[in-house]
């Protein structure tokens, strides 16, 4: 019954994550930030083996999925860590571009409340870029903290399927271990019997003298 309801639990938690994952890779995709998209590509495939582990009774895959919790969980502290500029990060840098190019977060622009302006270029400045300055006013909520919201979403929930997850892992591995301790002293026990049962019937008769 136990095993049963952390099985309930975790499924939830892995489903609950994938929609999570893709809502921020599409928000991902549109700041063209390449360090988390593949990060979040990662994350879905290893949390849908995650769920078909716990579907099927496979802990190793469950196995797999709890190593990489801790690891997201990593990631995702060092993305808050990167937005709040902490130890020399910098949210104005271009690492999670990888240094291709020089966009950043998708809500730095258009946050709830953002008002955009696309200021012409001056004249006689010739660039590669159709505009020169983008002013963002109005914002209810800086963009950092958006991110950071994310991410502590991200951790919080990694968080609870870490724990669910060792939690299947010891059901399902003393489950296994109980089976095999009822049917481990005698795997062939009726085959035995019936042997014996062959022998007996086979014996011949001999007359008494």
């Amino acid at each position: 019954m136990g095993c049963c309801s952390g099985r309930c639990t975790l499924i939830f938690i892995c489903t609950l994550q994938l929609v999570l994952a893709l809502e921020r890779q599409v928000f991902d995709f549109l700041g063209y930030q390449w360090a988390p998209i593949l990060a979040n590509f990662f994350h879905i495939i290893i949390v849908i083996l995650g769920l078909f582990g716990t579907i099927q009774y496979r802990p190793r895959y469950i196995v797999v999925y709890t190593v990489w919790a801790a690891i997201w969980v990593a990631w995702n502290v060092f993305i808050i860590c990167f937005y709040l500029e902490v130890g020399g990060l910098s949210k104005d840098s271009d690492l999670l571009t990888f240094n291709i190019s020089a966009h950043h977060s998708w809500w730095s622009e258009h946050g709830p409340g953002c008002v955009r302006r696309e200021m012409p270029q001056a004249p006689g400045v010739h660039t590669t870029e159709s505009h020169s300055y983008i002013t963002v006013m109005g914002c209810f909520v800086d963009y950092q903290y958006i991110e950071v919201m994310h991410s502590g979403a991200q951790i919080l929930v990694a968080l609870l399927g870490f724990v669910y997850a060792c939690y299947v892992v010891s059901a399902i591995t003393e489950e296994e271990d109980s089976f095999d301790f009822i049917g481990g002293f005698d795997p062939f026990p009726l085959y035995h019997v019936n042997e014996k049962s062959s022998h007996l019937l086979l014996k011949p008769m001999y007359p008494s003298t």
